[in-house]
């Protein structure tokens, strides 16, 4: 598996431990994490607790813009470098509250269909985006082999 890391990533995650799969930089149109090929249908958001809060609220406007471009994708998330439970105890610098947090993130899920998963640490993301990418490019493989089954194999002119 080839995962692209968005070029203005500042520090990339680290997939090292994992012999299946490679990393690339390029510029995403959304998101900071991607498979190649399917830049267009797979992306992933990735967020520091404090980074997750300041989207929320300074910069608001450019997290909506980037959920709204998100809307057409098959796989999107907010992976997050932290927990719930960090958010729900108020350990971020900002005067939002957690509720404040929790409800604008359970909205964006209705509204955006966007999840956030809560992933703990950076090696957590790390892991998500292996087995997210991983999950995605099983069923497309699935889908692909019924679609040779049931049309058979196409030759292209």
């Amino acid at each position: 598996m080839v995962v692209v890391i968005d070029s203005r990533e500042q520090l990339s995650l680290d997939f090292s431990r994992w012999g299946d799969v490679s990393t690339e930089t390029g510029m995403l149109t959304a998101g900071d994490y991607s498979l190649r090929g399917l830049e267009d249908k797979f992306a992933l958001e990735r967020k520091s607790i404090p980074d997750l809060v300041a989207s929320i609220t300074t910069g608001r406007e450019r997290l909506i813009r980037e959920l709204e471009r998100l809307r057409g994708y098959e796989v999107k998330a907010i992976i997050v470098e932290g927990t719930l439970e960090q958010v729900a105890r108020h350990e971020y610098r900002s005067r939002t509250s957690p509720e404040s947090v929790l409800q604008t993130l359970a909205a964006w899920q209705i509204k955006y269909d966007c999840s956030t998963l809560w992933c703990g640490s950076s090696a957590g993301c790390a892991y998500m985006v292996r087995a997210l990418g991983r999950h995605y490019l099983r069923d497309a493989q699935l889908r692909l082999k019924a679609v040779i089954k049931a049309h058979g194999e196409v030759v292209a002119a």
